[in-house]
């Protein structure tokens, strides 16, 4: 009898430790190809393909163990040396979120994404908040989630951009939604 496949990444814990936060990635950097955890099916699968000129800045990817406010898990854009690779677990630290919502058809819902930073990245050793990146490198994150939710018909409406405390509440709530829908 083969063995469920699907508990794997909702069993991680969301922090590996105090400090070390968990994170799957679905999308590698400088992807057009958008790839997207099915946890029924227990596999990870292409959703969407950017057009030509527009690629995922960074790595992308979930929080296990956490459950957003569009029913999914938290989500993650995780800044690193290097690509991994879909299905890969990194172990991050936290430097902020981009809080925003998404409106599609009418109906509004908040869509907040993390900042962090991967554990072992060369590039980014010195952040430790979302302010260290500078305006103008926020900025281009925020109009890259704009752009990209304009491609499925969604408004992405930037709401702010906070720190590494904001994000972490947002974390620890996540983590109780899951816990309740249990």
């Amino acid at each position: 009898m083969a063995r469920k496949t699907t508990q794997g990444f909702w069993s991680l814990p969301a922090w590996a430790d105090k400090t070390t936060l968990t994170v799957i990635i679905e999308t590698p950097k400088d992807s057009r190809n958008k790839f997207a955890f099915d946890p029924k099916r227990g596999v990870f699968e292409l959703k969407k393909v950017l057009p030509a000129g527009m690629s995922f800045p960074y790595d992308f990817g979930f929080v296990p163990s956490t459950l957003a406010d569009d029913g999914d898990p938290i989500d993650v854009l995780v800044l690193m040396d290097e690509p991994a690779f879909p299905s890969c677990v990194v172990g991050c630290r936290l430097i902020g979120v981009i809080e925003g919502e998404t409106t599609e058809d009418g109906q509004t819902e908040r869509n907040d994404r993390l900042i962090a930073i991967e554990d072992h990245t060369h590039s980014f050793e010195i952040v430790k908040t979302l302010s260290d990146l500078g305006e103008g490198f926020v900025s281009e994150l925020e109009a890259f989630f704009v752009n990209y939710h304009e491609l499925s018909n969604q408004q992405y409406r930037v709401l702010g951009a906070r720190g590494p405390k904001v994000a972490r509440a947002h974390v620890d709530d996540a983590i109780r939604k899951r816990k309740k829908r249990r």
